[in-house]
């Protein structure tokens, strides 16, 4: 396991790694979630082997730092997810991220773009203020207190098995400031900043989500929308096959 401060008071967000040839692979996970179990399965999928791969937490969630005094922000999340890379020594990166993790690395393009060479997003939040079904939006319903003191329990009891077993791990204050910064977006906005980019990019949705908002105006600007078969929001585990295509870049 490697290490990085990402705050003025030494907090750490930590990442396992795969050594290999660069670009580097660096997954990203969703609100709740932890890198290695979403991701690790992919990375391991011969298609992919003998490219240097990182399994980032960020902060407040699996094995990485949860600050009290952090604003889990999309751009905070950004930030730290950049000192992993400075000291992996990383540039040019291709960011693989999903779900709240994608849009953590829409802005992580945005803010240091040397560290993004290409992004591979599975149903990245675009938009603030999702739907009031969405993950966050339950999350954020609360008050932070009141999450912290009750609701997060509530949350755990409806989010299934797979969810649950990560989401317990992670921080539950850190949980719902992610969750609010989450819906409260990016400035520019997470779907301004990817129509914008001029690296590599290519988007999953899995079909069982639904028609992507605003499809055509992404692939206008570039942006490879694939509709997955077989597959809702966690792409990874509903259609591996597709997930490992787009990541080896077979899209």
């Amino acid at each position: 396991m490697k290490d990085a401060a990402f705050d003025d008071k030494g907090s750490r967000i930590r990442w396992t790694e795969v050594p290999g040839e660069e670009p580097a692979r660096v997954y990203v996970h969703g609100l709740g979630s932890v890198s290695s179990v979403y991701h690790a399965h992919i990375a391991a999928r011969p298609e992919l082997a003998g490219r240097r791969s990182l399994f980032v937490d960020l902060p407040g969630h699996g094995v990485s730092d949860r600050p009290q005094d952090f604003g889990y922000t999309l751009a905070d999340h950004a930030d730290a997810l950049a000192a992993a890379l400075d000291a992996a020594g990383l540039s040019g990166t291709e960011v693989i991220g999903h779900s709240m993790g994608g849009a953590v690395a829409i802005v992580l393009a945005h803010r240091r773009p040397e560290l993004v060479s290409r992004l591979v997003l599975t149903e990245a939040n675009l938009d603030p203020f999702p739907p009031p079904t969405a993950g966050s939006s339950g999350i954020a319903s609360y008050g932070e207190d009141a999450f912290v003191e009750e609701g997060v329990a509530r949350v755990l009891e409806k989010a299934g098995p797979l969810w649950a077993a990560t989401m317990r791990l992670a921080d539950p204050r850190a949980l719902h400031r992610t969750a609010a910064g989450l819906r409260r977006g990016s400035d520019p906005v997470m779907r301004t900043i990817l129509e914008g980019l001029r690296v590599d990019r290519v988007y999953l949705q899995g079909a069982s989500s639904g028609e992507l908002e605003g499809r055509q105006a992404l692939e206008a600007a570039g942006v490879r929308v694939v509709t997955v078969p077989g597959a809702g929001h966690n792409v990874m585990f509903d259609n591996p096959d597709a997930f490992v295509a787009a990541v080896a870049g077979k899209v």
